[in-house]
């Protein structure tokens, strides 16, 4: 069987998107921002932790969140803290909008894939180009829902969870907040999806298969036994002629 450029485009890229979305799902790097945090003074409990520094005046923070972790770190040492997102982040409408969206995504992602990998059929002479097409279909929505959900979650990144008990608390050090690395494999992701479910819904059109010689109103597929010429000839060549 011939297997069509489009079908093996949306059957390779369609899991790779779905794979890099899902890391980026996974990893509490979606945002992070760094603050110098003081070591001066009776409230200064991280000091407790850092040994070996000699004296030092200032810490530098990195905190880094996700859609269901968050971690703190200090730069050059072992202490890192990660937690369960909570508080005000947690609790942000769009925090939520934008986890309910990624989980959206990988389960159409992943029903879309079986549906075109069943659709495409290798063991059997022609695909099932209804079923691969319905797949990427899925796929296709699929790497729109995450596409939208990283665009609310890159636009309101800077603001997320703010609020007077939450990061933005005066007595904390002022965090300078950027886009982090799982944004990016999200949306390459999500492009890789878009990409894929495309390519499988040109599965919908059916080639042009050549006529008979013989009788030029009938097809001379593989499938139609109704052409003497194509009949008659031994089953390789049937499948040379596969449309």
């Amino acid at each position: 069987m011939h297997t069509p450029a489009s079908m093996v485009m949306g059957i390779v890229f369609s899991p790779l998107g779905l794979v890099l979305v899902f890391t980026a799902a996974i990893t509490p790097q979606w945002r992070e921002g760094q603050a110098r945090l003081g070591m001066s003074g009776p409230g200064s409990v991280l000091r407790l932790g850092v040994k070996g520094q000699g004296s030092v005046d200032s810490l530098l923070l990195l905190r880094s969140d996700g859609l269901w972790e968050s971690c703190l770190q200090v730069e050059q040492s072992e202490l890192k803290q990660c937690w369960p997102v909570a508080g005000p982040y947690q609790r942000d409408p769009r925090v939520r909008l934008t986890q309910g969206l990624i989980l959206t995504s990988l389960f159409l992602c992943g029903i879309g894939i079986v549906l075109a990998c069943i659709g495409v059929r290798c063991w059997t002479d022609l695909p099932l180009r209804g079923v691969a097409a319905t797949g990427g279909l899925l796929v296709v929505i699929a790497g729109v829902l995450s596409l939208t959900a990283l665009g609310v979650y890159t636009h309101n990144l800077g603001i997320l969870g703010m609020s007077s008990q939450g990061i933005n608390n005066p007595r904390l050090p002022q965090l300078s907040l950027r886009a982090a690395g799982s944004l990016y494999f999200g949306w390459l992701g999500s492009c890789l999806q878009v990409l894929g479910g495309s390519a499988l819904l040109f599965s919908f059109k059916r080639p042009k298969c050549p006529t008979c010689p013989s009788c030029p109103e009938l097809p001379a597929c593989p499938a139609c036994r109704s052409c003497p010429e194509i009949a008659n000839k031994p089953d390789t060549d049937v499948y040379e002629v596969s449309c």
